[in-house]
């Protein structure tokens, strides 16, 4: 097989050669070595390897347990399509516009997530990354003590007022069903490692005034997301990308909601609450 070779691609992310979809399926040392690399630099990056969804799902599996979103022969498959004809969930993709990482309101947020462009948008559309990891150990010394035992409030309504600010009451009831979680701030992992625990969902600093709260979960996600610190993926139909989701926060650059665009999602379900 050929050498497989990465090229880092800033503060977060890697473009990854020397794979394709038979390694894919085949190549029984590659998810040991996907998840070392993946811990490494955050986001791996599979240029055009064109994986159908029989591939993709195998793949997930070798890495962790894939969630199940729906019913058929795949339903790890998640559809991203903003079409409502297709994807019953599109009003909720809406709010993927905004910065976060997948299940911040859930006790065990996701391990990752596997993303494969079937059909590109014209326009926009691109995937941002930002490493929270690098957020955290950027951070003053006076900083982390001061945020050691910060606790924050973390809600759907949260992302979904930003894209929805007037909803109807039927809407807000439907937001209201997924209960709001409270987290540290920073996260501190089982490899040892520290991030922090922010993006559109963190609507509340425990026992700070609102605005004085807001303010500040708004300076930290502005400085983890400063250009120098994000990645920006332009895809092409094929590309396959991973990111860890508990150390990386993710948007979608906005695009037309009538485009085509569609990518197929596997998501691993995580094992380590926040803590």
């Amino acid at each position: 097989m050929a050498a497989i070779t990465v090229e880092r691609l800033g503060k977060v992310g890697a473009r990854v050669e020397g794979v394709d979809a038979d390694r894919l399926r085949h190549d029984d040392s590659l998810p040991a070595w996907c998840l070392e690399a993946l811990e490494a630099n955050g986001a791996l990056v599979f240029p055009e390897v064109n994986i159908d969804d029989a591939t993709q799902v195998a793949f997930t599996r070798t890495l962790g347990t894939p969630l199940a979103f729906g019913r058929g022969e795949f339903p790890e498959i998640m559809l991203v399509s903003l079409d409502p004809t297709k994807n019953p969930t599109a009003d909720y993709l809406r709010g993927t516009v905004e910065w976060h990482i997948d299940g911040a309101q859930d006790e065990i947020p996701a391990m990752a997530t596997l993303l494969s462009a079937k059909v590109v948008a014209e326009q926009g559309g691109e995937t941002e990354f930002a490493s929270t990891y690098v957020a955290y150990d950027e951070l003053t010394d006076d900083e982390k003590e001061r945020f050691a035992h910060v606790r924050v409030v973390h809600s759907l309504a949260g992302t979904q007022r930003l894209v929805n600010p007037d909803p109807a009451p039927e809407l807000i009831a439907q937001w209201d069903r997924t209960p709001t979680r409270e987290h540290p701030l920073v996260w501190t992992h089982r490899s040892g490692r520290k991030s922090l625990v922010i993006g559109s969902t963190a609507v509340e600093v425990v026992g700070m005034h609102a605005q004085e709260g807001q303010a500040l979960l708004a300076d930290l996600l502005a400085r983890a997301t400063t250009p120098d610190h994000v990645y920006r993926h332009h895809w092409n139909a094929g590309d396959l990308v991973i990111w860890d989701n508990r150390g990386v926060i993710h948007r979608v650059r906005p695009y037309d909601p009538s485009s085509a665009r569609e990518a197929h999602r596997t998501t691993i379900a995580g094992d380590e609450p926040i803590r």
